[in-house]
């Protein structure tokens, strides 16, 4: 093997090589593909950047090249995450709906001077067979998976793309989860 040959295989200059190996003795062990080459391609490709051209997005064929197909891929991932958000907020809301067999349990405590207070529990079960339970458990599954899009989504680096992660889930959040915060009372009923 030649010299001349070996240099595409190995970007680094010869100065960079162990002084214990000529460089015409240099041989790699790692698999094709992974050499020194690769390892620095990797590390750049793991930095923040703001381009447009050649970013894969989810799918091998899905490849934004142009700006306009950044914006819409901005629109797209920005309501993906508001969706998410939504998500979480109707599961809760679905939950609260759907629970059975509510019972109210009476149990005395001590109160100050000696006198006995009556304190009340609300106790919430839900049938495992049922199609509340069941409608929750597809629900989980589709915000599981759109969770994990929205991570891959944001480790492309590309910071388009995760400014339209974080706005979008602050403004799911904004709109969804006023309903949340809400003080339950033991007499209260979802409407």
């Amino acid at each position: 093997i030649s010299v001349g040959k070996m240099s595409h295989a190995h970007p680094m200059n010869s100065s960079m090589l162990p002084a214990t190996h000529p460089p015409e003795h240099h041989h790699s062990t790692a698999a094709p593909g992974h050499g020194h080459g690769s390892h620095m391609m990797m590390v750049s490709a793991m930095t923040f950047h703001f381009s447009y051209e050649n970013v894969p997005l989810l799918f091998s064929g899905l490849i934004i090249n142009s700006p306009g197909e950044m914006a819409g891929a901005f629109v797209a991932v920005f309501f993906l995450a508001m969706f998410y958000e939504g998500l979480k907020i109707a599961r809760e809301c679905l939950l609260r709906k759907s629970q059975v067999s509510i019972r109210y349990n009476s149990m005395p405590v001590p109160g100050p001077n000696g006198t006995i207070l009556m304190e009340t529990h609300k106790t919430v079960g839900q049938q495992m067979l049922s199609f509340p339970h069941l409608l929750q458990t597809v629900l989980h599954i589709i915000q599981v998976v759109v969770s994990y899009f929205l991570m891959l989504i944001f480790m492309t680096y590309n910071g388009y793309l995760c400014i339209a992660v974080a706005a979008g889930a602050g403004t799911g959040y904004f709109f969804f989860s006023w309903k949340k915060a809400v003080v339950v009372d033991i007499t209260e009923h979802c409407h």
